[in-house]
């Protein structure tokens, strides 16, 4: 049965909105005057959720806390043994946001309407991914959709959680940064010129520390401002470009080839790789369909590129581990532990062992690397306040030795 999304006027003139199933328009219209509500507007979600899919709104406003929280409780509700259209309503009365509660209403009418839950989510692509949709998919046709749904939760939980932790990693040294630029800023800009002018007008000769830093004063004022246009208009150009998946592919490329930061890229995809390979293997998609999903979701094209070659050499024989390994981008350890894997038929379990650690090791290095970058934003600042205060103290002590002579 269709939802529709209305908005109607109570007895005392408040406004009322939300969702109601009917065959037709008309239908819920007779609903509302039942209710002695007077409808202002009825809208089917589908037309609804049709413009949002358009214009791309669904792809901003789901964020992945929504998703994980849908389908942890869809997981229980149909572990509960409630029947799946009737977890969709349950799920859709709970949320307190109207564009996922239409989106869901919409999923429920694909399903009533005699549609799997996989091709009724395969409407919102850039909410449900391809990985989501093909492992719901492996669960509808087992039997398992429980136990399928509770894995994608936890998965997406994972997700999650790491997402956040490299955020939380970006933006201590990113705020110091930030902060440190308009100090300094601020100091050349407002503090040094008047200070320095009263050295300029004693006509002495300077020293070549507050000559440097008068100068630096000068660019930043008169200069400052198109020296910042120019690095935005360079961030621009830069974005524009990383659309092109050539230049994007050389810049992921240079990326691996940094020394720390190319072992952090590593680690993250190898975790991301192999997460999503242990959950599409535990539900039951075929090896081969799971190392081609499990490589859409890297970021990383030359890693992408590897996974896509080691798909191909899977399906001509070669063993998984030796498939990876000449691809070069995965850690010794992890390919260590995907042939024990093999070896003993615990391929899931091994892939779930290799996330985790990928995972730690990760934590681990953002750990020592935040506990490194306080003191050397501290020593960085210093050195250059120290730099300002020389070059403004030492005019005022040649100054002092010509009085005394």
């Amino acid at each position: 049965m269709p939802a529709f999304e209305y908005v109607a006027l109570d007895l005392r003139g408040h406004e009322k909105k939300g969702i109601i199933e009917g065959d037709t328009a008309r239908q819920v219209r007779h609903i509302l005057r039942e209710k002695n509500w007077t409808p202002i507007s009825v809208k089917s979600v589908s037309s609804k959720t049709a413009e949002g899919k358009s214009t791309g709104f669904f792809k901003k406003s789901v964020s992945i806390s929504d998703l994980m929280l849908f389908t942890r409780q869809l997981s229980t509700l149909v572990q509960a043994s409630l029947p799946l259209e009737k977890a969709l309503q349950a799920v859709a009365d709970q949320t307190e946001k109207a564009h996922v509660q239409s989106m869901l209403m919409e999923v429920r009418s694909g399903v009533l309407e005699g549609n799997t839950l996989a091709n009724s989510l395969a409407g919102y692509p850039h909410v449900f991914s391809h990985l989501y949709r093909s492992t719901v998919s492996a669960g509808e046709h087992a039997g398992h959709l429980d136990i399928v749904l509770e894995r994608l939760a936890d998965y997406t939980e994972a997700r999650q959680g790491m997402a956040q932790k490299i955020q939380l990693a970006l933006l201590y040294p990113i705020i110091i940064t930030v902060l440190s630029v308009l100090i300094v800023t601020g100091l050349l800009a407002y503090v040094v010129p008047s200070v320095t002018q009263v050295f300029q007008e004693t006509g002495q000769k300077l020293p070549a520390l507050t000559v440097a830093l008068i100068s630096l004063s000068d660019f930043v004022r008169n200069y400052g401002l198109y020296f910042l246009g120019g690095i935005v208009a360079i961030l621009v150009g830069f974005r524009m470009a990383m659309r092109g998946e050539k230049f994007r592919y050389a810049f992921h490329q240079k990326l691996l080839q940094l020394p720390l930061l190319g072992k952090v890229i590593r680690g993250t995809e190898t975790a991301r790789f192999a997460r999503t390979l242990s959950i599409l293997n535990a539900s039951g998609v075929p090896l081969l369909e799971a190392l081609r999903i499990s490589g859409e979701v890297l970021n990383s094209l030359p890693i992408r590129k590897a996974v896509a070659e080691a798909t191909k050499r899977v399906s001509e024989g070669t063993s998984l581990k030796t498939a990876l390994e000449t691809g070069g981008h995965f850690p010794p350890m992890a390919l260590h532990m995907i042939a024990s894997g093999e070896a003993s038929g615990e391929l899931e379990a091994m892939l779930d062992r290799v996330a985790h650690n990928q995972e730690r090791e990760f934590e681990n290095l953002m750990s020592g690397l935040l506990g490194l970058i306080a003191p050397v934003m501290v020593v960085i600042m210093g050195g250059v306040v120290l730099l300002i205060v020389l070059a403004i103290l030492l005019p005022i002590f040649e100054l002092n030795e010509m009085v005394g002579k």
